[in-house]
């Protein structure tokens, strides 16, 4: 099995199961208006990324490179469902609030306020390192860019709805996406 075909191989088991433990959810009782934009976004990114058939390629990884990418790509997703577990029922696929929900500042909260869209960028940056074509670098600066905008959504709902003391604080002490980055 070649790096590429296992890198194809760990997308398509993360999409199914995390499409498979979706129904673990508590019910919303509040989704963001507006949330469009960001999934138009990562659909573009994906489609470029993955479909688009123009492969200009810009470097040839060699082995030691393709299989470091699938280690970095698989550690990605860990980091993924290492805070989808954490999360729990509070999890969910929109922009949503729960009957309980609450500032989550444990566990992967605790290093990035976002551990779920740093593991995707963590395996996207790990899928183009491994692709090295014009349309996995370009694929990839649009899906990490409709993660940023459902961040920044997530952020906004969030403060709206558990209050901005309490998610401002939180804010302060935990960065976005990259751990022990703060700005």
């Amino acid at each position: 099995m070649t790096p590429e075909r296992v890198l194809y191989a760990e997308w398509i088991v993360w999409i199914a199961s995390w499409l498979i433990v979706a129904m673990w959810s508590d019910r919303a009782v509040a989704r963001a208006a507006n949330q469009v934009g960001y999934r138009l976004v990562i659909m573009l990114g994906a489609g470029v990324m993955f479909w688009l058939r123009v492969r200009i390629r810009l470097w040839a990884p060699g082995p030691a490179l393709a299989w470091t990418a699938d280690a970095v790509a698989a550690l990605g997703f860990l980091f993924t469902w290492w805070a989808r577990i954490h999360l729990g029922t509070l999890w969910s696929s929109q922009v949503a609030r729960k009957a309980h929900h609450h500032v989550v500042d444990t566990g992967p909260y605790g290093l990035v306020r976002h551990p779920i869209y740093t593991g995707l960028c963590v395996a996207t940056l790990a899928t183009m390192a491994l692709l090295g074509t014009a349309t996995a670098v370009a694929g990839a600066v649009i899906l990490m860019l409709g993660y940023y905008m459902k961040a920044r959504v997530e952020e906004r709902f969030l403060r709206e709805q558990l209050g901005p003391a309490d998610y401002d604080a939180y804010a302060r002490r935990v960065p976005m996406l990259v751990p022990f980055l703060h700005g």
